[in-house]
């Protein structure tokens, strides 16, 4: 999947989790996932947990982070 499409699957809107971008369709947000895999959490331990969530979810929320980093600092 491009990196376009993964970055599809995060959106922000005010009206949900104060504007934090989440993951698309839910109320998770990029920051909760990225502290759950910072943490002792394991990609498959978040999927068994929210089995809406597919491996292409957690990555995009990866990509996100890594973005908004690399445009914060250029």
């Amino acid at each position: 999947m491009s990196e376009e499409k993964l970055l599809e699957r995060i959106v922000s809107d005010p009206r949900v989790m104060l504007g934090k971008p989440v993951i698309r369709g839910t109320r998770l947000t990029v920051e909760y996932i990225l502290k759950r895999l910072s943490g002792e959490s394991t990609i498959d331990e978040i999927l068994q947990e929210y089995p809406s969530l597919t491996r292409q979810d957690i990555k995009a929320c990866m990509l996100f982070a890594a973005e908004t980093v690399s445009s914060n600092h250029s």
